[in-house]
């Protein structure tokens, strides 16, 4: 399940020949650079309402606003008819493709996301890939580092698949749903359609159509103190 084709709709991209010749999705995060040295022809055809800071190695297509606050620092291509809101921060190697969110609070850093994904409300997402139509609740962290910074695999059902790259985040597959508040920890793979529930903390290979539930054992108690006033 870890080709591109198997985790994504390739013609939901006008950047598909970033995977060519990749047996592995994660080994397009290795080509962004590069892909974008050669392909990135700035132009700013969006709309801005405020002052924002852009670069001067970004793209951004027609009919995108980007909102007061906003800092993208390029290398960049932004795709049509997105929202980039206040004081979202694009930082190096980003491609965003059309009718995308970046919300407010925002950090993408070596990002590749496909068309209609959002990332719309307090999100780091870092050295990672979204599907078409993926979606981050608010407050989804997708953590790139291991805390001793080593080489980042995947935990593949034979064995773990070494990826040669100590900044990985996650592969989001197409229309997969991230809940609120949820950490996806490094070289996590979600399959296509997939539910992860609020809060989770996650690390691994998850099949297409899964979902992974959060138990929480509460107690509701009557406040003692308030028979003292």
């Amino acid at each position: 399940m870890f080709k591109p084709t198997d985790l994504f709709d390739l013609g939901q991209t006008e950047h598909a020949a970033l995977f060519d010749g990749a047996e592995y999705a994660w080994e397009a995060i290795k080509k962004l650079g590069d892909y974008l040295k050669a392909n990135l022809h700035p132009a700013l055809r969006n709309r801005c309402e405020g002052t924002a800071y852009i670069g001067e190695r970004v793209f951004i297509g027609e009919g995108t606003v980007v909102e007061d606050g906003v800092m993208i620092k390029g290398p960049a291509i932004i795709g049509r008819h997105c929202q980039i809101r206040h004081n979202a921060y694009v930082r190096e190697n980003v491609i965003v493709g059309d009718n995308c969110v970046v919300g407010n609070s925002c950090e993408l850093k070596n990002v590749f996301m496909f068309n209609h994904c959002q990332a719309p409300h307090f999100n780091y997402v870092g050295d990672s890939i979204l599907g078409h139509r993926a979606h981050l609740g608010a407050g989804v962290i997708l953590s790139n580092v291991k805390l001793d910074h080593s080489e980042i695999s995947v935990a593949a059902v034979d064995g773990e698949i070494a990826t040669g790259l100590t900044k990985f985040g996650a592969i989001v597959g197409d229309r997969t749903e991230i809940g609120c508040n949820a950490v996806i920890n490094p070289g996590s793979v979600l399959g296509r359609d997939c539910l992860i529930y609020p809060g989770a903390n996650f690390r691994g290979v998850l099949p297409s159509a899964s979902v992974v539930k959060v138990r929480q054992n509460l107690q509701v108690l009557t406040r003692r103190a308030l028979d003292a006033k």
